[in-house]
């Protein structure tokens, strides 16, 4: 990894590499993929998110806000409604919105707001707001498929009926090279931003 530049392009890498990886993944699987617009039972519920995918999203946000202020400025409102919703029940720094380590307390957390959906999804397309720079959690959600050392869980609206060969057979590897990893520590060297966080603390702090 070239470790010059500014750390958007080198995220802007990784991304391309991973989405490259997906496609291969999505062309293998075929028809056993229930993916597409308008399916959005993964976009219900707080989950953990990097700083990195952190970082991310506070540029969709700008992006989004040069080009449409209004669907920016609705993604936002979303956002505060879900943070202050989930707020008093947040196991972790409030001020951060850093997860705890309490494993027990994040689950009960993540259960309790299971129903609640993800502030960039359009409520009446059903549509992500802000999909070019969604997290990786979001990216990889799906198809059978790993990034580093996290193997991510396949859609229960997929592969229904496929076989654990026909699975194996459309698994990928998103970051072989662990890219993610050198971008985490190196955000954390030059901002001090650590820990795992949610999407509704993330858009709920910015201000436009």
């Amino acid at each position: 990894m070239n470790s010059e530049g500014p750390i958007e392009a080198a995220d802007g890498a990784l991304i391309r590499t991973i989405d490259s990886a997906l496609a291969s993944a999505y062309a293998r699987a075929g028809a056993w993929m229930a993916c597409r617009p308008g399916c959005d039972p993964c976009c219900l519920g707080p989950f953990e998110i990097t700083q990195l995918d952190a970082l991310r999203l506070r540029r969709g946000i700008t992006e989004l806000h040069r080009s449409d202020p209004r669907r920016a400025r609705r993604v936002l409102t979303r956002a505060r409604a879900a943070w202050r919703q989930m707020r008093d029940s947040f196991p972790g720094d409030r001020d951060t919105g850093v997860l705890s380590d309490d494993e027990e307390a994040q689950e009960r957390f993540f259960t309790i707001f299971e129903p609640v959906a993800c502030p960039a999804l359009d409520p009446r397309t059903r549509t992500c707001d802000l999909y070019s720079w969604r997290p990786i959690a979001c990216r990889a959600f799906g198809p059978p498929v790993q990034c580093g050392s996290e193997r991510f869980r396949i859609c229960d609206l997929c592969f229904q009926g496929a076989s654990d060969e026909e699975i194996r057979r459309c698994s990928v590897d998103l970051d072989p090279e662990g890219v993610e990893v050198q971008l985490l520590d190196r955000l954390t060297r030059e901002t001090g931003a650590a820990g795992l966080t949610i999407i509704p603390w993330v858009l709920a702090q910015i201000r436009l």
